[in-house]
């Protein structure tokens, strides 16, 4: 007899079941799908053999990693080592995902299932886990899966391997809205300027010139010879700018008032903010394509090869597709309408945009179309699982390209595909090497840096603690100085009362000196007599 042991892996930790009458399950799977509401019945089923909590909410997300990767974890392989019979009875693991069972066929030699009774047995367990294992409530499972559920979602976007991607789609979804938005408000100002110089449209058609033709010129009237040299300068046609002028003076426009001016000077302004604003976007976008995909925009260019990648969902997405659907990525809506209609496929999709399908004949549109696309899908490959993308492959699939062009136009053999990748090959791996060799001197002038710095600290902590000491111990003569100070000061000040009552007492004696002697005298002539 079989017997069956289901693994649950819940965000709470793993549990491992048993499974009563194997047997009868397999071969009875409506009753089980009956049983699964009765949590009584349920029980006569499964039966709890153990669990494993997790430790902590950092263990349970290295755990749930390691099982959406299809990697036996530790702590899994610790309770199956420990709670599964021994193989001298027939044991059967039942699991939910098809990888983590290759998993632990691969490495314990424990037999897995999947589908099947496994299937109801586990939809089961998941929905009575909470009375199934003791101390366990609902309210602290459902606590435990919301807080798992958060921390990987937080670290699937923190280390998502095509986030770079992201700011490719932002930026081209942004560029395609900009080229709608600036080309909607370029006509409205041609409408509300149209009204006082309706000249100036046929004269000036570039959307962008028109706007700053319109904010620099304002009223028609005041315009004149001496504005013809900065007119010049926005039009960069010294014979458009003359027309202007000779326009201006015979303009069949309407009067505007001032108020009405302001607004299309401050509108106009606004146009020509989003069109610089949208140059600088296309020039992030090409750096960004730069780095991130070199082959594939060296090939077909940096807003077709964004397209691509923006359609596709990721650069990982991109380099999935066959060549086949990259030819066709951006006409679904014709496909399945030629499917339906049983009419003609399309032969393109966003590649229609390169250059190479309109310099082909119509003839051979087709052909160079399937041909661009296959090498629209090498590219792609390079770039997404090379280690260091370099622009190598890129440009040497553009050549090939331009080679099938120049063989269909005038019969040109071109290179065999192996000999172009081999002169490839060569030079990307001279390429990387030197791109290698920076990033370690980089990172050797970085270490220094860092090396210097915290030398420099370690010099600075015990000048610091000397002059701590030092200054603690200044403090203390200080002190020690201002006492006797002090006291010097008291004494002074004591020494110079004394002087100062000695000097008054001399003050008085003068004067109290002459009536002395002349007492003195007095007694001595009385004793003479």
């Amino acid at each position: 007899m079989v017997l069956l042991h289901v693994l649950f892996e819940h965000a709470a930790g793993y549990a491992l079941f048993a499974v009563k009458e194997v047997e009868e399950v397999g071969l009875l799977i409506p009753q089980v799908e009956e049983t699964l509401l009765n949590v009584g019945k349920f029980n006569n089923i499964v039966k709890l053999a153990a669990f494993s909590p997790f430790k902590s909410a950092q263990s349970a997300l290295e755990n749930v990693n390691a099982i959406s990767e299809g990697v036996l974890h530790e702590d899994l392989k610790l309770l199956l080592e420990t709670h599964m019979p021994a193989k001298k009875k027939k044991a059967l693991l039942g699991v939910a995902d098809a990888k983590i069972g290759a998993a632990i066929q691969e490495e314990l030699k424990i037999p897995c299932q999947t589908g099947g009774a496994v299937v109801e047995i586990l939809r089961g367990i998941r929905l009575h886990f909470h009375s199934l294992v003791k101390g366990l409530t609902a309210q602290s499972a459902s606590k435990a899966q919301l807080g798992l559920g958060h921390s990987y979602s937080r670290a699937k976007v923190k280390f998502n391997v095509n986030r770079v991607d992201n700011m490719i789609i932002q930026s081209i979804s942004l560029l395609d809205q900009l080229d709608k938005d600036i080309n909607t408000f370029s006509m409205r100002v041609r409408e509300w300027y149209g009204y006082h110089f309706p000249e100036l449209i046929k004269i000036v058609s570039d959307n962008y010139t028109y706007c700053r033709m319109a904010k620099f010129i304002g009223n028609r009237k005041e315009l004149s010879e001496e504005k013809l040299e900065e007119m010049e300068e926005i039009v960069m046609d010294s014979a458009k700018a003359q027309a202007v002028l000779d326009a201006s003076r015979s303009s069949m426009g309407m009067d505007i008032s001032p108020i009405d001016l302001i607004n299309i000077e401050s509108f106009s302004s606004r146009v020509i903010s989003l069109s610089e604003y949208r140059k600088e976007l296309q020039e992030y976008l090409r750096s960004k394509m730069s780095q991130v995909a070199p082959s594939l925009s060296a090939l077909i260019g940096e807003v077709v090869g964004a397209r691509l990648i923006s359609h596709a969902g990721s650069l990982t997405n991109l380099a999935k597709y066959p060549a086949s659907t990259v030819q066709i990525l951006g006409a679904e809506k014709a496909l399945f309408r030629a499917l339906k209609t049983r009419g003609n496929t399309p032969k393109y999709g966003l590649i229609f945009h390169s250059t190479f399908i309109g310099r082909a004949a119509m003839k051979n549109k087709g052909r160079i179309s399937r041909y661009l696309a296959n090498k629209c899908t090498i590219a792609s490959r390079i770039d997404c699982f090379s280690e260091i993308p370099t622009s190598v492959f890129g440009d040497k699939l553009r050549e090939q390209v331009e080679e099938r062009l120049a063989f269909y136009e005038t019969g040109e053999v071109p290179r065999k595909n192996l000999d172009v990748m081999k002169e490839a090959q060569q030079e990307a791996t001279e390429v990387v090497s030197e791109v290698k060799r920076k990033l370690e001197k980089k990172e050797k002038k970085r270490k220094k840096r860092e090396k210097r710095q915290l030398e420099a600290l370690a010099a600075e902590e015990p000048s610091q603690k000397k002059t701590k000491e030092n200054g603690e111990e200044d403090e203390e003569p200080k002190k020690k100085k201002k006492k006797r100070h002090s006291e010097a000061e008291v004494s002074e000040n004591g020494m110079e009362e004394e002087t100062s009552s000695k000097k008054k007492k001399k003050n008085t004696e003068p004067e109290e000196a002459p009536q002395k002697p002349k007492k003195k005298k007095k007694s001595k002539v009385e004793t003479e007599s």
